[in-house]
Order: structure tokens, then C-alpha cells, then sequence
């Protein structure tokens, strides 16, 4: 893993993460999720995980972090390391769902979970998400002549 984030750098996604975690509304599973990106321009934007009564239109910490980057003006986002932080004894990986989204802008990024105890996660996105389908997949399908709109017709 390349272009890795500097120990303050890594200090304060960390506490970025854990910050987050706090302003999580989990009211159904009370499983309160931070997570922090860095994003290649230095930059490091935060998310919390945010629960909705019909559960499917919850929204996990890792993508929240994401989207608020984009929000935020980072049009061109091209994530260096995620950190995600859960008060809890064993550290959690991110879900399928937040591992396609973290592919989406860091399909090498450094992945780290930690928790209350000393328990860790520290991987790549290439492992987490062996084989994944992104962004150069669709440029190899998808004919450069095809109109947006034909273009959805072909997937």
C-alpha cells in the first residue's frame, strides 16, 4: 500500500472516527459506526452510521464519510485510507455495500478498523473486496461511442 497516511495524519482519523461514532443515531440496533477518509488531498472527512425505521434506507458510516467528501467539493476523490472506529471488543470491517462504495474512489485504499479493546483490523481494499467490479470495468463495457442513455440499456 502506497502513498500510506503519516502517524498524525493517522492520529487524527482516528479520533475523527471515534468523534463520529458519537453523533451516530442508532436507535434500532444501537450499534453506533465512525469512520474518517482520507482522501488524497490531505483532506480527512468524517461519517456516522444513520438509521431509518425501514432499516434498507439506513446509511452505514463508511459511505456517509464518502458522500459528505463529495458534498464537500472533492469532485475528483481518490480515498487513501479509511478508518472506522465501533465501541465494541471486536473491530468490524466495513459491509459489502461500503466496501463497493470505497472501490468506487480507493480500490487500493488501506482499510482500519478498531474498537474499544486492542483488537484491529489493518488490510486493503483489494483484499477486503477480491475481484471487485468498478469504474474501469464499465469503460471496457460500455462501447465510447454509446449515448449515456443507450449506455444504460447495455448493463
Amino acid at each position: 500500500m502506497k502513498n500510506q497516511p503519516t502517524t498524525v495524519q493517522m492520529g487524527k482519523l482516528r479520533a475523527a472516527a471515534r468523534a463520529a461514532a458519537g453523533q451516530a443515531y442508532a436507535p434500532y440496533s444501537r450499534f453506533r459506526v465512525g469512520a474518517a477518509i482520507l482522501a488524497d488531498s490531505g483532506e480527512i472527512y468524517s461519517g456516522c452510521n444513520v438509521e431509518n425505521a425501514s432499516y434498507g434506507l439506513s446509511n452505514c458510516a463508511e459511505r456517509t464519510a464518502i458522500f459528505s467528501a463529495i458534498a464537500a467539493g472533492e469532485q475528483k476523490l481518490k480515498i487513501r485510507c479509511v478508518v472506522v472506529y465501533t465501541p465494541t471488543k471486536m473491530a468490524a470491517a466495513p459491509c459489502g455495500a461500503c466496501r463497493q462504495v470505497i472501490n468506487e474512489f480507493g480500490p487500493h485504499a488501506r482499510v482500519i478498523s478498531f474498537c474499544q479493546s486492542a483488537d484491529t483490523i489493518d488490510t486493503s481494499l483489494d483484499a477486503l473486496l477480491p475481484g471487485a467490479f468498478g469504474p474501469d470495468d464499465l469503460k471496457q463495457l460500455i462501447p465510447k461511442t454509446a449515448t449515456p442513455r443507450a449506455s444504460l440499456l447495455l448493463l
